[in-house]
């Protein structure tokens, strides 16, 4: 069983466009990642996730250790077979939803000690025991153990726990063994340090991954503080391994992240704007509770293959989303999936294409122009 590999197809500018192959099969890059928090992408049926043109999936490994626990789903089969999902997931470490869910969390050199946010029993994730619940789980890319500062931080405060986060990824390298088929990525802090960034890029290339991540980003610094440090952040990485740009994001940040060398992302953002209501199009954004649209027989986006755009009225739509109906959250987060996906999938040929310029120019004329006009 070969080891996940990653070939690069194409290049213009930074942005890049390739293949990550796994056992489980390829995943087209750039890629977005829908994430499928507690085993599910909320609101949709694995096959229809697959249908919107997702290779990979994300799950998270500190809801899944708390319910229904990892053991659990190692003894039913795994992750995979668990959630009926059977192309690529990555798993992220457990490190960002202790810094932001957990309750009363004490940081060591060891790990870190939390009382749980659903009952509030008390756990412990060391890198070590990261490691084992990614490899009970099952998952095709494991994410290395760090601690994630919330941003503002001081500059000590930030090179301190990158510093911290380095000897945690030494000790997932450690513990992960050798896992043919299944990959680990590194995951670069340090805030928006670019010198930190670059000791942190350091370390982790000294212990080798099979892929990195830039992490510590999207956590409250902004876009154009976020797109600072991507037009760095990147290039520290190696060449020729996947870039992951972790927790991004809304669709103008995602086209930006491409545009400087990223290869990977999840977000959690079209499937919980889909369940409120808010809707993406190449015309922008709009949102379905609006009484404009209860009159309204046209699709949300005509250019759309989604079912909400080719079998229902905005009138529809609008009518489920105020009655609280069940189909209102499945057939938005279907299409805001599939406009994700979309994108991706137009950045990919623009770019072996060697016209993402222009794509990029038309992509943020169309979301500049606005909804179509009310009838």
């Amino acid at each position: 069983m070969a080891q996940i590999s990653f070939e690069k197809l194409g290049q213009d500018g930074k942005a890049r466009t390739g293949v990550i192959h796994t056992t489980r099969g390829d995943i087209r890059t750039p890629a977005f990642m829908p994430v499928g928090t507690a085993a599910t992408v909320k609101a949709m049926m694995p096959e229809s996730v697959a249908a919107t043109g997702a290779d990979i999936l994300l799950g998270n490994t500190y809801h899944l250790m708390l319910r229904p626990t990892a053991e659990r789903i190692a003894r039913l089969g795994g992750l995979h077979k668990f959630m009926n999902w059977d192309k690529p997931i990555l798993t992220d470490s457990g490190g960002f939803q202790v810094m932001s869910l957990a309750d009363l969390r004490k940081l060591t050199e060891r790990g870190v000690t939390f009382k749980s946010h659903i009952d509030g029993s008390k756990h412990e994730i060391t890198p070590e025991r990261s490691m084992e619940i990614q490899a009970l789980l099952g998952s095709d890319i494991v994410m290395c153990f760090d601690e994630c500062p919330a941003l503002p931080a001081d500059r000590d405060r930030i090179a301190t726990s990158m510093e911290l986060s380095m000897r945690w990824a030494k000790r997932s390298k450690e513990a992960f063994g050798d896992r043919p088929g299944h990959a680990l990525f590194g995951i670069q802090q340090g805030g928006l340090e670019q010198d930190l960034r670059g000791q942190s890029a350091e370390a982790l290339r000294e212990i080798g991954f099979d892929g990195y991540a830039v992490g510590g980003l999207a956590v409250g610094e902004g876009q154009e503080a976020m797109f600072g440090c991507l037009d760095y952040a990147p290039d520290q990485l190696p060449e020729d391994k996947p870039r992951y740009l972790m927790g991004v994001g809304k669709p103008d940040d995602i086209v930006g992240a491409v545009k400087r060398g990223i290869d990977m992302m999840d977000c959690v953002l079209p499937s919980r704007s889909g369940r409120t209501g808010q809707v993406f199009t190449r015309a922008g954004v709009l949102n379905i509770k609006n009484a404009r649209h209860a009159d309204d027989p046209r699709p949300l986006d005509e250019n759309c293959a989604c079912p909400a755009c080719t079998k229902y009225s905005r009138a529809y739509l609008h009518h489920v989303f105020r009655s609280q109906e069940m189909i209102s959250g499945m057939l938005l987060t279907w299409h805001n999936l599939r406009y994700f996906q979309d994108i991706m999938d137009g950045m990919r040929q623009a770019i072996a294409a060697g016209t993402f310029a222009a794509w990029e120019q038309d992509f943020h004329a169309g979301r500049a122009q606005g909804d179509i006009e009310p009838l």
